[in-house]
């Protein structure tokens, strides 16, 4: 349902909405994908508390990766609720979800939706996508409780087209503690993606809950989609993803993406998606090692080296990416990619991420390359 502020709407009706939507909205299912990449056979949409990263996708080709993400939630700066401060904070000023009543963003016609948001995917000219993947996670516990039974299905609508239903094909990860119930879910969406092409993507329905509490609310999705084109370098092409907290007993997480050898200078680009960052709160970096040196922090003008999970939705080399609503502080959602360029300026016999916290909690679901490569 189109608004053009953040959704203030009763809470026991929300959660009537939540059950209904879905299941009795008769939305079509998403047209099946291959099993995976692997050719393994999908599993079952179980949950897990933790799910360490493994690859997802792997490939060496002519081609690239690229994404589309935008966030669930955000403060309400019109309307009942409406906090003075969130205009700043949409601004990109520094602030954290915690400190607002927060609320649903809902840009579709639909009245059967009650959160739902868009950005656009770019692809190249007479590129060909050969793997797409949809994540979507967000914090269950805020002003309400989110069941958690409806975390594996959201709706997703190519550019022009309507929403179907996307089920989880993999575990969830769902994970209490710390005053969040944390959850991600994900799905192959190959398929849809190769018909539709580029353009604006919508999601809709992520099970995420709206109000206020010393966490905070946050939530939102990244479409990740591997390409070929013949004309294009030829790259390694990785996409791993798992369920991982990072908090006071366990602050940092390392994921050992391999080979094959990269070349001295080469170009490369890593993608991140994590939950609950908070602009203005320094002590979580991101940092990659190659085998050739010492390892190297990533960052830049729009996510501090000292402040990387910072509610963002960036690309480094991009400009501004078009997306409904898009505001330049998520308030807890982060879904960036960053230069590699520097930590590949003497060549790499491996790639290996090293993500780590010293202040907030975080939950890292995604990690996706792209590197140059040599022989």
């Amino acid at each position: 349902m189109r608004n053009s502020v953040f959704l203030a709407v009763g809470r026991g009706v929300l959660c009537v909405l939540a059950a209904l939507t879905l299941s009795a909205a008769g939305y079509p299912a998403a047209p099946p994908s291959p099993a995976g990449a692997d050719g393994e056979p999908r599993a079952a949409a179980e949950e897990r508390s933790r799910i360490p990263f493994t690859r997802r996708f792997d490939a060496v080709q002519h081609g690239g990766i690229v994404r589309a993400a935008n966030a669930a939630v955000g403060c309400r700066a019109e309307g009942p609720g409406a906090d003075p401060a969130c205009a700043a904070a949409r601004d990109g000023g520094n602030a954290a979800g915690r400190q607002f009543d927060m609320g649903y963003a809902d840009v579709d016609d639909d009245p059967r939706t009650y959160n739902s948001t868009r950005a656009e995917l770019r692809l190249p000219d007479r590129a060909r996508v050969n793997y797409a993947r949809l994540y979507w996670g967000a914090n269950l516990r805020v002003g309400e409780q989110k069941p958690p039974a409806d975390s594996g299905r959201v709706l997703f609508a190519e550019p022009g087209g309507q929403y179907k239903e996307v089920l989880a094909d993999t575990p969830i990860g769902h994970r209490a503690g710390g005053g969040a119930d944390a959850f991600q879910a994900s799905a192959d969406v190959t398929a849809l993606v190769r018909d539709s092409g580029p353009g604006m993507y919508t999601v809709a329905q992520i099970n995420v809950a709206m109000g206020r509490s010393a966490v905070g609310a946050w939530g939102g999705w990244t479409l990740v989609v591997a390409y070929k084109k013949d004309d294009a370098p030829l790259r390694r092409l990785s996409v791993w993803d798992g369920f991982e907290a990072l908090d006071a007993r366990h602050r940092e997480v390392g994921v050992d993406l391999g080979g094959p050898r990269v070349a001295a200078r080469a170009g490369g680009r890593l993608g991140v998606v994590a939950y609950n960052g908070a602009r203005g709160v320094k002590g979580d970096a991101l940092a990659v090692e190659t085998g050739n040196g010492k390892g190297v922090l990533l960052g830049n003008k729009d996510n501090p080296s000292d402040d990387v999970m910072n509610s963002s939705i960036t690309d480094f080399d991009s400009g501004p990416i078009k997306r409904r609503p898009a505001y330049l502080n998520t308030l807890g959602y982060d879904s960036d990619v960053f230069d590699l360029r520097g930590a590949l300026a003497s060549g790499a016999d491996r790639l290996s991420v090293r993500i780590s916290t010293e202040k907030n909690p975080l939950w890292i679901g995604v990690l996706f390359a792209e590197a140059d490569v040599r022989y």
